[in-house]
């Protein structure tokens, strides 16, 4: 018997189709719909990610728990739709976030006064503006939250040069004339060619090219570089500059140990209000939530929880 049922669906954003995996609770025996309309989560994944690595994870597991959940590909990458490809624009995350509750909200098997947010690494700040400004978010949660915009200025420690931003936006101007010369969109490589150059920049570089680039979650349509005219839209971006506008709906952020982007999840948790939960995963660092089982468990279990007393009762399936 299956778990749960995933369909492949598209719905618009701004225009463009994105490409997402529908995962329903499924039951013994042929059923064309759920007996009545059950608790949605969106789930949005990674900067560089696809559907198909930690968002469908955590949407599968999820839909175990008696959840319908959309995990889905942003504009411009994976299976989305958008050119030029690699493209991060974290305006158009946002609203692809919100594209996702509209596509929830008028599915048959879903309540549509019953849907809530979930984001892993830069999907755990997009979320965060998306619930902001639509009251149709009424649970919002993250996993290994990232400011993508502070990480490009100060890098995921905090400690990074100045000079290297700088730096990344003189070439995103020269590659923006280049583009307007007819010269296309150039790109940078968002990895490290080799596991030795990964090392050497450090455990947390190392764990997310060992993730992207090896068999441990390497998928064929997950972006290897980002468009230079990418870096322009997210330095200035930031996310958790309203995370205050949630309250009085709930926010949860878990969040690892070893995260040494845990900062991003303690100060945007001390401006959040009310009601509120920060849950640590012992030992986790930033990119084991992604997949690691002893980590992704107690993540799932806490977020269950969550999502169960907000949004109410989800009968798990099987």
């Amino acid at each position: 018997m299956e778990i749960v049922m995933r369909t492949d669906v598209t719905f618009p954003s701004n225009g463009l189709m994105l490409a997402g995996h529908l995962y329903t609770p499924d039951a013994p025996g042929p059923r064309t719909e759920a007996p009545h309309p059950l608790p949605a989560i969106v789930v949005g994944h990674p900067a560089s990610g696809v559907k198909e690595q930690a968002a469908g994870l955590y949407a599968e597991r999820l839909a175990r728990e008696g959840f319908v959940t959309l995990a889905f590909d942003a504009a411009h990458q994976g299976e989305s739709e958008g050119v030029p490809r690699g493209l991060e624009d974290p305006d158009q995350r946002v609203e692809d976030i919100k594209a996702a509750v509209s596509f929830l909200g008028v599915r048959p098997e879903v309540d549509p006064d019953r849907i809530g947010a979930l984001g892993i690494c830069a999907s755990g700040g997009y979320v965060v503006p998306a619930a902001a400004t639509d009251h149709r978010i009424g649970a919002v949660a993250t996993v290994s939250a990232a400011d993508i915009g502070r990480q490009f200025r100060e890098g995921a420690d905090g400690t990074q040069d100045p000079a290297v931003v700088r730096g990344m936006l003189d070439a995103a101007a020269a590659a923006r004339s280049a583009e307007a010369r007819g010269e296309g969109a150039g790109v940078f490589p968002i990895f490290p060619a080799t596991e030795e150059e990964a090392r050497a920049l450090g455990p947390h570089t190392f764990d997310g090219w060992e993730y992207y680039r090896t068999d441990r979650a390497r998928h064929p349509r997950s972006a290897e570089a980002f468009t230079w005219n990418s870096v322009d839209r997210i330095v200035t971006f930031e996310p958790f500059r309203f995370v205050s506008l949630i309250a009085p709906r709930p926010l949860l952020m878990i969040v690892g140990t070893e995260a040494v982007t845990s900062h991003m999840t303690t100060e945007a948790f001390a401006d959040a209000g009310e009601p509120k939960r920060l849950h640590w995963i012992d030992g986790a660092s930033h990119v084991d939530l992604y997949d690691k089982d002893k980590y992704v468990t107690p993540a799932v279990a806490e977020l269950t929880a969550f999502f169960r007393k907000r949004l109410g009762d989800a009968s798990p399936v099987g």
